[in-house]
């Protein structure tokens, strides 16, 4: 007796469904990625055990939980912008960095003793920093249907080493003994810090895109154009909706968000710019932003949970002398369940026995 497998598309699925799945697709993630560390020759539990201890145990663990989710939120934000339109913008991490950078130029040769006046406009060159990053895929996807993949992706290595440009050459400070970073930062262009920890402003910024997104995707006329494309971009076209202009928009200020991730991280916690300031924060944001199912809400907890992830991982560093790569190994595992599931999310799968003859 022979069988064929069949695909049906799947119009709907449930509450239930929609948030069973991404839960499972971690636990699966999870297994995987025992197996591959017990190739290092470690137990995964009591792996898992520590990491969790060192993020959760302790009131310094929790705050540097949150630190590390306020860059993933706020770069979480801006893909899933793009996302939501299924414009792919792989670019964030490099829009961290052309944010990170504007941000140190501002602080160079814009100063003022005003913190006030200094935050707004090292907000403001961020943003327009990393939103012009962004507007360059966009501008080439709506002119010459450039794929935005390929583009956002090489503007990446652009922008790290335009960072590196400086640091390593003329904002060097003369007096960090030849190690590559910028001056610190005056106390007029820092991010103030909460209850004595390294927990800083950025969390309010964070908070309010958040808010942001969900009024502006389901309430406005823009965030319904944004829906109609992402849905059916050939229908919205018909409609009237104008694609090219949305696709140069929604990139720029997907751009602009993300470059707010980089202001916000080394203003609230670096003080300064140096190389790697970033541990991949635009590449995890893309994990976040499937895994919470483009919801600005599930990117808050998803975030959280990343930063779990990224402040566990330091500790088994320690603790278990794992590399670094080994929590790189859990996130990929992640991704890679969250994307497998995502078929079954789309189809559900049959078998059906093939007739005779």
């Amino acid at each position: 007796m022979k069988y064929r497998v069949v695909l049906r598309r799947r119009f709907k699925t449930g509450l239930l469904f929609e948030g069973v799945l991404p839960v499972l697709s971690v636990a699966v993630a999870l297994v995987f990625a025992g197996g591959a560390l017990s190739i290092f020759g470690v137990s995964p539990v009591a792996t898992y055990r520590a990491m969790f201890r060192g993020a959760l145990g302790s009131g310094y663990g929790l705050s540097e939980v949150v630190v590390k989710t306020i860059p993933l939120v706020i770069s979480g934000i801006a893909v899933a912008l793009a996302f939501r339109m299924k414009i792919w913008n792989i670019g964030a991490e490099g829009q961290i960095y052309l944010g990170a950078l504007a941000t140190a130029a501002v602080v160079r040769y814009f100063p003022s003793g005003n913190q006030a006046v200094m935050l707004l406009t090292m907000t403001a060159g961020a943003a327009l920093a990393g939103g012009a990053w962004g507007y360059a895929a966009g501008f080439m996807k709506s002119r010459w249907n450039v794929n935005e993949v390929i583009t956002t992706l090489m503007l990446n290595y652009i922008g790290l080493h335009l960072a590196d440009y400086f640091i390593y050459g003329s904002w060097r400070d003369p007096s960090s003994l030849g190690f590559p970073m910028t001056p610190p930062f005056p106390p007029s262009a820092r991010l103030p810090q909460f209850f004595g920890t390294r927990v800083h402003l950025g969390i309010i910024a964070a908070v309010i895109l958040v808010l942001v997104f969900r009024l502006v995707i389901r309430w406005t006329r823009w965030g319904f154009e944004i829906r109609a494309i992402g849905d059916n971009p050939r229908a919205a076209v018909y409609s009237g909706i104008p694609y090219g202009r949305n696709v140069e928009l929604v990139l720029f200020i997907s751009g602009a968000i993300a470059g707010l991730a980089g202001m916000t991280e080394i203003a609230g916690l670096q003080g300064r710019l140096q190389p790697g300031f970033s541990p991949g924060y635009g590449y995890t944001a893309i994990i976040v932003a499937w895994l919470a199912r483009l919801n600005p809400w599930a990117i808050l907890v998803v975030s959280f949970f990343m930063g779990v992830l990224l402040v566990g991982g330091e500790t088994i560093q320690v603790i278990m002398r794992l590399p670094l790569a080994s929590v790189q190994v859990i996130q990929g595992c992640i991704l890679f369940s969250v994307l497998g599931f995502e078929f079954f999310r789309n189809y559900r799968v049959f078998l059906v026995r093939k007739e005779s003859g």
